[in-house]
């Protein structure tokens, strides 16, 4: 209740200043965003999700994940660039399949410095099938299933399913985390417009 009062009054007093409607809707959407790792679920169910909660202001923890052809995939094999990073359950799974195709359609009118890679436990032959069936080319896959530790050090563990959890994290040039969201219901998509305006304004 607490919070919902306070976005009432911060709606309010957005309206009188003249913002936008699609702003407005941005900025409720931001507001409403899960930052946290604690209050997860999956088709409705508590889920717990472990490892360290990344936030926004954060270093970025370093990652060592197996790409496509199985070489190792590295944090700072992006350097110097802006990282969408993307925790997703499964890319076998509809919603995960749905998110990287769009992710990857929204990629294609992006700056050459903002790379986009998702992660899952899938392994690389399953990842690499399905890029290669649908097309994916502007989104890059990577696998935790070998040394399991982004899972850990990014929070996103669900034990209960023993997949990631879904987070987007957009790591700046600096390698500092400028955006996070864990999405509350597993079975959902992201917040896509909050995660590009966030990749955008870190090319600056």
């Amino acid at each position: 209740m607490q919070r919902a009062g306070s976005l009432l009054l911060l709606v309010s007093g957005i309206v009188f200043s003249g913002i936008s409607m699609r702003n407005l809707d941005l900025f409720i959407k931001e507001f409403e965003m899960n930052k946290s790792n604690q209050s997860i679920t999956f088709k409705g169910n508590p889920t717990p999700v472990h490892g360290s909660q990344v936030s926004e202001g954060d270093k970025a923890p370093g990652f060592k994940l197996t790409g496509n052809d199985m070489a190792d995939v590295q944090l700072s094999d992006y350097d110097g660039k802006v990282l969408v990073l993307l925790s997703v359950p499964s890319v076998e799974t509809p919603v995960c399949q749905t998110e990287t195709r769009r992710f990857n359609e929204l990629a294609t009118d992006l700056s050459d410095d903002i790379e986009v890679l998702a992660v899952s436990v899938d392994l690389p032959f399953a990842q690499k099938r399905w890029c290669g069936a649908e097309g994916i080319e502007a989104v890059k896959t990577a696998s935790d299933y070998k040394y399991r530790k982004f899972q850990e050090d990014y929070g996103v563990y669900a034990s209960d399913l023993g997949l990631l959890a879904r987070a987007v994290f957009v790591i700046g040039k600096d390698g500092n985390v400028k955006h996070v969201e864990y999405v509350g219901e597993i079975a959902e998509e992201p917040n896509y417009d909050a995660a590009l305006d966030a990749a955008k304004g870190a090319l600056n």
